[in-house]
């Protein structure tokens, strides 16, 4: 049976006590791998770690193995948001209010229901959205601006026929 001494934490030494003394104090946390012990008959302190008897307590386990994610379907953007931002932009900024504001709300629309039923297939709710926003906001600007345009007298249906 084998008798050890250690130098505590605090740097006083303790012992010489026996090897199962010394596992409890490992377990209950009193040495550590890096605590210096001097085992009976030897010469020269050694980390408790370096001690073979002990070393199997000190052995870090192994980590987990972490497998590489397994990529799922690549998602593309829906051609239908695109299509309906591309009409809402029109739509706000070209004067053909009336085709390009309808389109872009059918083609924004579409593209929502689209994403919402295959989420794992497309991408692109913010350009529907921001389609369906310039589309609406195009045609009430429209309509707004005729109801004007009747209110002060101003409107005039001119298809570029003249009076001879």
């Amino acid at each position: 049976m084998s008798l050890y001494r250690i130098i505590g934490a605090d740097g006083r030494p303790y012992g010489p006590v026996s090897a199962e003394q010394l596992q409890q104090w490992i377990a209950e946390g009193r040495a550590n791998a890096r605590t210096h012990t001097l085992a009976e008959g030897e010469r020269e302190w050694k980390p408790l770690g370096a001690v073979p008897e002990f070393a199997a307590r000190f052995t870090p386990p192994t980590p987990p193995t972490i497998s590489p994610p397994i990529p799922g379907p690549v998602r593309k953007t829906n051609s239908n948001a695109m299509a309906g931002l591309i009409f809402g932009i029109l739509a706000f900024f070209c004067c053909c209010k009336f085709l390009f504001g309808p389109l872009g709300i059918i083609f924004s629309l579409v593209g929502l229901s689209e994403i919402n039923r295959h989420p794992e297939l497309y991408e692109g709710r913010g350009l529907a959205i921001a389609g369906l926003v310039l589309s609406i906001l195009s045609l009430l600007l429209a309509v707004l601006l005729f109801l004007i345009a009747l209110a002060t007298g101003n409107f005039h249906l001119n298809w570029g026929f003249h009076r001879f």
